[in-house]
């Protein structure tokens, strides 16, 4: 990315503004450090070739330009608090923009644009990754900003005062940026080693997470464990090497630096011995040297810690560059409860082959629908595709005569107004933060009656805070089964017309299961759309249609 890359403004509208009272307080930072030499300057050559002459009463000629210095520094001092203050906050504004519009792009494209085995590197970029580039706008901008203003501005001041210091500053500035570009061409490449393991790490672990239980069952939740260790050594090792290039970049520029003060001092020194320059000029150029490398040393010091979150705005960016499919002209969804949805000769290709093939059938108000077959027949590309997350390599889906996902023509149907008539149910439901109340909805009537039918009755029973306790996100503080309970009494209290439940008794003993084929049958007996994703031959014989997809990936439809 560029040091102020223009898609970063473009996509995120909280770094327009701070961009601009970063440059407002970068030129209010060049004259008050101006001031601020010149103040000191004349103070001390006044105290130096007064204070002989006027013994005690020195005090009262060099007083005002003391009192002024000590505003100027004040003046600073306030500069840099409002720096701070607005940096985080605009920091925390334009990552939360970034993150929604990676998640509602990543949304839009899909698992097919998006690739396979994307979705754990999308997880860790909106999280995390895109948290590091905090101290890309705290840090690392602002002093950029400073050596666009105060730079040049202290150089034209010292060569207004003394030519021969200016020449020297501007004969040694130019080697500052190119350490700098020597140095963030190293770091960028680690910066990117590192997120790439960051992400792979996250895969992984989202990974383990999900089949521990299944590990577990077969006594080998110990054996990833090597991977995992092998990935965090390899995150560490790429981070240490990016602070072993900080500090030795940041003692390059510091003695470059240093060294060229000297040579301004020694300069300066000699000039005045032979009285070819008087005691405030020499001073003046002595304080404003070293102001003209430290926001250079600053950039360079910083941009190391501004590398991570560059590497994680790169990815989202490439994110959001990902053309969308076109929906324009689209129209608002027919009402499910009339039309249902049908598939028709959907094929989809993954990396597994054709999966699934010329698959036909029909989800229709007061039926259930179940979706059969081995593992990998293609059940969940099935229901992505029925849903419009994604684009079949062969065939349509349609809501009445509108296209809502098809192979070789623009989808017809408004997307978000065909979601709002569909609930879905995964293995593992997503529960929001909040009461229990306040999570399943519906008055009190609703609630009531939906969980008499799902047994979540007896669950509020026993909660300390009957309907008001309180649950943590993901269905915290709820077991396994009374979290599927609240879920599926959601769906009952919910009006959605089309209901997907994927492996509803997955994880569920013989109770639960029996309580999940109570809920189906009462969201057919409402008038409901239902589709199963199953392989429990209780869920099977509760299903009015039953779409098997065999080894072949052939689907054949019975009853």
């Amino acid at each position: 990315m560029k040091p102020l890359d223009p898609r970063l403004l473009r996509h995120a509208r909280a770094a327009r503004w701070y961009v601009a009272l970063t440059v407002a307080l970068g030129i209010v930072t060049a004259a008050l450090v101006v001031a601020q030499a010149l103040l000191l300057a004349h103070a001390l050559g006044r105290a130096v070739s007064d204070g002989v002459a006027l013994g005690a009463r020195a005090w009262d000629a060099v007083a005002p330009l003391v009192g002024w210095f000590a505003l100027v520094v004040a003046a600073r001092v306030l500069v840099t608090v409002v720096q701070e203050r607005y940096a985080h906050r605009a920091a925390a504004r334009a990552v939360a923009e970034l993150r929604e519009q990676v998640v509602a792009r990543a949304t839009a494209l899909g698992p097919r644009r998006l690739g396979d085995g994307r979705a754990p590197e999308l997880v860790t970029l909106a999280t995390r990754g895109l948290d590091d580039l905090e101290p890309y706008f705290v840090r690392y901008l602002p002093q950029l900003v400073l050596a666009a203003t105060v730079t040049p501005a202290t150089l034209l001041v010292v060569l207004e005062l003394e030519w021969v210091s200016a020449v020297i500053l501007v004969a040694v500035l130019p080697l500052v940026p190119i350490f700098m570009w020597l140095v963030g061409v190293l770091t960028q490449g680690r910066s990117e080693l590192g997120l790439a393991a960051m992400q792979r790490l996250s895969a992984q672990v989202l990974d383990l997470i999900a089949g521990l239980p299944t590990l577990r069952a077969l006594g080998r939740e110990r054996g990833p464990g090597a991977r995992v260790h092998a990935l965090g050594d390899a995150h560490r090792r790429a981070t240490m090497g990016t602070l072993r290039i900080a500090f030795l970049s940041g003692m390059v520029l510091e003695l470059l630096s240093t060294l060229s003060v000297a040579l301004v001092a020694v300069g300066i020194g000699l000039r005045l011995v032979h009285g070819d320059l008087d005691l405030v000029t020499g001073l003046a150029v002595l304080v404003l040297a070293p102001e003209v490398f430290a926001p250079l040393r600053a950039v360079g010091a910083q941009f190391h810690a501004s590398t991570d979150g560059v590497a994680a705005a790169e990815a989202a960016f490439a994110v959001l560059d990902e053309p969308a499919p076109d929906r324009s002209g689209t129209a608002p969804a027919p009402d499910l409860p009339r039309v249902g949805v049908r598939v028709e000769h959907v094929s989809v290709r993954t990396a597994r082959g054709e999966t699934p093939r010329d698959l036909s059938f029909a989800v229709v108000p007061g039926r259930v629908t179940a979706l059969a077959g081995p593992p990998g027949s293609g059940k969940s590309t099935a229901v992505e595709v029925l849903l419009g997350l994604l684009t079949p390599d062969e065939g349509v889906v349609r809501v009445g005569d509108d296209v809502v996902v098809a192979a070789h023509e623009p989808g017809a149907v408004d997307l978000e107004t065909f979601w709002r008539q569909v609930a879905w149910l995964p293995q593992r439901p997503v529960l929001e933060p909040g009461t229990l109340a306040q999570v399943v909805g519906g008055d009190d009537e609703q609630r009531r009656r939906a969980a008499e039918v799902t047994g979540l009755d007896a669950v509020v029973v026993d909660l300390p805070d009957g309907w008001s306790t309180r649950i943590g996100r993901g269905g915290h503080g709820l077991s396994v089964g009374q979290a599927q309970r609240v879920a599926l009494t959601r769906a009952l209290v919910g009006s959605a017309p089309l209901v997907v439940l994927d492996e509803p008794t997955a994880h569920l003993d013989d109770v639960a299961e029996r309580t999940v084929l109570r809920t189906v049958a009462a969201l057919r007996d409402a008038g409901r759309a239902v589709l199963l994703v199953a392989h429990r031959a209780a869920l099977l014989a509760c299903a009015d249609d039953v779409v098997t997809l065999d080894d072949a990936h052939l689907a054949a439809v019975t009853r």
